[in-house]
């Protein structure tokens, strides 16, 4: 009648994602009865297929459903003299950590409404006594099998949701990574799988912005301390930058470039460029009080037309180019130390809001000879 362990070793599947293999001689069988022959009978059958818990009352089942390690399955006399079956079944039901574990009610009562009530109560299964062997044995297999099963699956769902929030916090890494070097609407169409993105941009303003005698400064402190005191200036541009709603192109050794008005049009870029200046010098001034230093910055703004796109496949990177850029980037470097150079185009959209004094003629490739203006001020009505 009864089978050796070993025979019963023999996995019931093996677990795809966690390797684990499920084996019904490792689960643990509740056996509940208040008469010991009937306890010591039905330890007798299952002692060589699965591991055993006794309890002669249902206060004592309770206790070791309820306790570490937890049966896999009940088997539940229903008259008992403490606790009934029918409530040791109800309160295990109620319990979150004891609901899914299978009980089949074990008991001499044949009437069908008592099978009915055990049933609604949430139990698996009705088996009347005297009890069959190999009827019993396949009864409690069939329910040890379906819950083996269920709990892999569970298993299982829990690895593919904790991979799916690994996946989804690399994805926003990702993600941030890529706002951090694109502008948003750029990434975007990126991510859904556009290529040759560029673009002609009508009206838009230029800024370049470099640290004078940068070079020799360079050669006076460590590279770390170099890198340091730029990543701290140029991460203050960079928070400004977002907050007036510039669009930042690149850093090019101590150069800074940013940009109104693209991706996404702005009738205002210039003025937003033109406060972008302003609050560069005073980022700087806020730097050079904290470390001591007396760097000191040469601004320029140009305004017209651009090409932008996205250009590189390894490292891509958001750039523009035309005439209007060269331009902004011979209003900074004639610039004089210190101060905020921009070009006429610049000039005639900041009139009426900001002051001006004449800055000189430069010459710019491709342009000839360039008026300039220097940004000194707002107007106190603007």
């Amino acid at each position: 009648m009864s089978s050796s362990r070993s025979d019963l070793d023999t996995p019931l599947n093996k677990d795809p994602l966690v390797g684990a293999e499920l084996s019904l001689s490792d689960m643990i069988l509740l056996i509940v009865d208040d008469s010991p022959v009937n306890l010591s009978l039905m330890s007798g059958i299952f002692r060589d297929r699965h591991k055993i818990k006794v309890a002669n009352g249902g206060e004592k089942a309770l206790r070791l459903a309820q306790s570490e390690p937890r049966p896999d399955l009940v088997l539940l006399d229903v008259v008992m003299p403490d606790v009934d079956g029918y409530e040791v079944c109800r309160r295990l039901k109620q319990d979150p950590a004891t609901r899914d574990i299978p009980i089949i009610f074990l008991t001499g009562l044949v009437d069908p409404e008592e099978e009915k009530k055990g049933l609604e109560l949430g139990a698996a299964d009705f088996v009347t006594k005297p009890v069959n062997p190999p009827v019993i044995v396949a009864r409690v297999s069939n329910q040890l099998t379906i819950k083996a099963l269920r709990d892999r699956d569970r298993r299982n769902l829990e690895i593919i949701a904790r991979e799916k929030q690994l996946l989804e916090l690399e994805q926003a890494k990702t993600e941030k990574l890529m706002l951090n070097i694109l502008p948003a609407p750029i990434a975007d169409r990126l991510k859904k799988g556009e290529q040759n993105i560029s673009g002609d941009h009508t009206d838009v303003s230029v800024l370049f912005a470099d640290i004078v005698e940068f070079t020799r400064m360079s050669t006076q402190v460590s590279a770390a301390e170099l890198v340091r005191l730029l990543n701290d200036l140029f991460s203050r541009f960079d928070m400004r930058a977002r907050e007036i709603g510039l669009e930042k192109i690149k850093t090019i050794g101590d150069a800074y470039m940013v940009v109104g008005g693209l991706p996404t049009a702005l009738e205002n870029h210039a003025e937003l460029c033109a406060e972008m200046a302003f609050g560069m010098l005073e980022d700087l001034q806020a730097f050079n009080e904290l470390y001591g230093a007396n760097f000191r910055l040469r601004i320029g703004i140009n305004s017209g037309p651009v090409v932008a796109g996205v250009i590189g496949f390894t490292k891509f990177a958001y750039d523009l180019w035309g005439l209007t850029v060269n331009a902004a980037s011979r209003m900074e470097s004639t610039a004089p130390a210190g101060r905020i150079q921009v070009s006429e185009d610049t000039a005639k959209l900041l009139e009426g809001k900001y002051l001006l004094e004449s800055g000189g003629v430069v010459e710019c490739k491709g342009l000839g000879e360039l008026s300039t203006r220097l940004l000194i001020g707002r107007r106190a009505n603007s």
